[in-house]
């Protein structure tokens, strides 16, 4: 027969081991079920065929045809530059900047009652999609 004690140092021993399985299962398949959600959100659909990041602007006015509106937007987007010090043996200092990235948006129409699905491209490929609003 074991001494109480001796059970309460087994007790103690075996929960950070489920504790420890318990974190490596979240942190193997979490990622996995993030993932897959946000790969549906980022697609345009057009006649039965996705399309999604990267894909060519030739290729989505093929499928899809002309948008109802075409945007020229800019996105900010910050850069981190190193500038070097004035003075000698000094250390560079690091500078967030706003640098304005030319986009473009497309808004295609999907019928009455549905959401406008919105495709931004930048350098010819889709760099992100959602959708817009509801059409009346």
């Amino acid at each position: 027969m074991k001494s109480p004690l001796a059970q309460t140092a087994t007790v103690e021993f075996n929960q950070p081991c489920r504790t420890m399985r318990f974190l490596l299962a979240a942190a193997i398949f979490l990622p996995a079920a993030m993932h897959t959600g946000a790969a549906s959100a980022q697609s345009l659909n057009c006649g039965g065929r996705l399309f999604g990041v990267g894909d060519a602007k030739l290729s989505v006015v093929q499928q899809c045809g002309e948008p109802l509106l075409k945007e020229s937007i800019c996105v900010p987007r910050q850069e981190l530059v190193w500038l070097p010090s004035m003075y000698p043996g000094a250390p560079a200092q690091q500078v967030f900047t706003q640098q304005c990235v030319a986009m473009e948006e497309w808004t295609y129409h999907r019928g009455q009652g549905n959401f406008m699905s919105i495709a931004r491209f930048y350098n010819g490929t889709i760099e992100s999609a959602r959708d817009g609003v509801r059409a009346p």
